[in-house]
């Protein structure tokens, strides 16, 4: 049996969407790991699924899963390539499309430019949401990692985030601690790891070590993030240019953590294919 699947990216993170709806698929993680594989598969850093909402007033429901074929909860740049998806395969005519995700609801918006505008919820500071094995909420911890101590900021942005603040992207030591905190015992589901650099109150650069994936191009829910600890610890401003490795993002929040987070961006179509299953 043949499936159907389109390669996209956003900002360099690359993913693998199928169209579940309209064909049958099973996502075995084995076979997940074969797709991705960049030499003898596609390649790609998440798999992206677009099946029927299981909820009234929700168009879609979107899972995703990572190159090493675990299932996770939110994935910031794949959000703007599934809404592209959708209206691009004239799944939808909508331009405000409403998804669920297996964090929440989220809102994707196609913009007249292209980009794609998302609400990503409201960030989530409380340890147990990441989860976060900590005494108490902070907005700072002090971790143990390969015998150093470093301060990190927590957040859920649907997914566990650690942000870890650098005075030099270029030189930030994502090879030395990026695992190691990812699989870090205090993180029982391991963790997003965010290597942020302020350049001053409106612009951030950024590296992320990803959960399952290792170090990608782009990560839109850790351009989250560290914008919102960072905004946490008053050191930028409600609206901030990230740069990624990949390209830069949009991200705005006001400091109340009950408001939701807004990431703008761009999502491409790279090239259709069908993949023997």
């Amino acid at each position: 049996m043949n499936i159907a699947f389109t390669k996209m990216q956003g900002l360099g993170n690359d993913f693998m969407v199928i169209d579940a709806i309209h064909q049958q698929v099973e996502f075995e993680a084995s076979k997940i790991r074969e797709w991705s594989n960049r030499h003898f598969g596609i390649g790609f850093d998440q798999l992206l699924v677009v099946e029927n909402a299981t909820q009234e007033n929700v168009d879609f429901r979107y899972r995703i899963f990572n190159a090493d074929g675990s299932e996770v909860q939110q994935c910031g740049n794949g959000a703007r390539c599934f809404a592209r998806f959708v209206y691009d395969k004239g799944l939808t005519d909508k331009t405000e499309i409403t998804v669920e995700t297996a964090s929440g609801i989220i809102v994707l918006y196609i913009e007249d430019s292209g980009w794609v505008r998302v609400n990503m919820g409201a960030p989530n500071f409380e340890p147990a949401s990441l989860p976060f094995l900590a005494t108490e909420k902070s907005e700072e911890y002090a971790l143990n990692v390969l015998g150093e101590t470093l301060l990190i900021g927590a957040v859920s942005m649907g997914n566990p985030h650690a942000v870890l603040p650098v005075d030099d992207i270029r030189t930030a030591p994502v090879d030395k601690f990026g695992a190691a905190v990812e699989s870090h015992p205090s993180f029982p589901e391991r963790v997003n790891v965010g290597f942020a650099q302020k350049v001053d109150n409106t612009h951030i650069k950024l590296r992320v070590y990803e959960r399952g994936a290792a170090e990608t191009l782009a990560c839109g829910t850790g351009a989250c993030a560290a914008m919102v600890v960072l905004r946490h610890w008053q050191q930028v401003g409600d609206e901030v240019t990230v740069s990624l490795p990949g390209g830069d993002l949009k991200i705005q929040w006001d400091g109340n953590e009950s408001s939701p987070v807004w990431m703008s961006g761009p999502a491409v179509t790279v090239f259709e294919g069908e993949i023997l299953v």
